[in-house]
């Protein structure tokens, strides 16, 4: 077979291209250039051919392994039998039976992208891994490790991404490679002169700079319907300091005088 760039998804018997499945190609020809047919036989018509299917642009889940099985060995957890697609005048061997692991691609730590087929006697070197024989002929298999196929993530623009931050539109982003210019002082407070708090350092700018403070109508509604608002609220007045201390001197002072006007004796 031709080699493949992408994981394996499937593999199926078929007795011939009209029995194929659909996205399936069909070894017809071992590397040798002999016939890859697994049914062997005098004058034999029938045939039973080994089929694969590449992985499409979305990977749900590939081929992490292969096995041959003899007919006393149970299934594996995780394996599963592959497909016969062949006439009612075949079947495919039950002495030895061919399986599969399916896994989805990002959990798989291997992946099977290459299989090959060649006489029983004859080997292939590295990387190929022989998974046995059936019918006198010998299956191979090349994997490799998933992380080739896996997608890797975009890297972010951080420059675009400041820009987009800036409230002016018009000015340029920051370059993090350029070395920032000393501030100059303006008389202002230690926190203003501080260039994490200047409003012109976009890191200095709160999410809620700008929102005006006012108070939502349903309270207001209540303050100034309440019977306290229409009550004794109305004629309300914030006494100054001055005002406070005269008031208090003035009580003293009668407190003072009705002490002294009390005869003695009485406490």
């Amino acid at each position: 077979m031709e080699e493949s760039s992408k994981p394996l998804t499937g593999l199926a018997w078929a007795s011939g291209q009209s029995l194929c499945p659909k996205g399936y190609t069909m070894i017809v020809a071992t590397s040798e250039g002999a016939s890859a047919n697994f049914v062997k036989g005098f004058n034999q018509k029938s045939a039973i051919y080994l089929c694969y299917s590449s992985a499409p642009e979305s990977l749900e889940q590939v081929v992490t392994d292969i096995q041959l099985l003899n007919e006393k060995n149970s299934l594996p957890v995780g394996y599963a039998y592959i497909g016969e697609y062949t006439d009612t005048r075949v079947s495919a061997s039950k002495k030895k039976r061919l399986c599969v692991k399916l896994l989805p691609l990002n959990s798989a730590d291997f992946v099977v992208c290459e299989i090959k087929i060649t006489m029983k006697n004859n080997k292939i070197g590295a990387p190929y891994t022989r998974v046995g024989d059936i019918s006198g002929l010998g299956l191979w298999c090349k994997k490799v490790s998933a992380s080739e196929f896996k997608p890797t993530p975009k890297p972010r623009n951080i420059t675009s991404g400041i820009r987009g931050l800036s409230l002016d539109s018009g000015s340029p982003a920051p370059n993090p490679t350029e070395e920032t210019p000393a501030l100059k002082p303006t008389g202002r407070s230690p926190l203003t002169e501080n260039a994490k708090y200047d409003s012109a350092n976009i890191y200095g700018i709160s999410a809620i700079d700008g929102i005006p403070f006012t108070i939502h109508p349903m309270f207001e509604n209540k303050i100034g319907n309440s019977p306290a608002a229409s009550s004794g609220f109305a004629d309300f007045r914030v006494k100054t300091l001055s005002e406070i201390e005269d008031e208090y001197n003035y009580g003293f002072a009668v407190e003072r005088s009705a002490a002294a006007r009390m005869p003695p004796g009485v406490c």
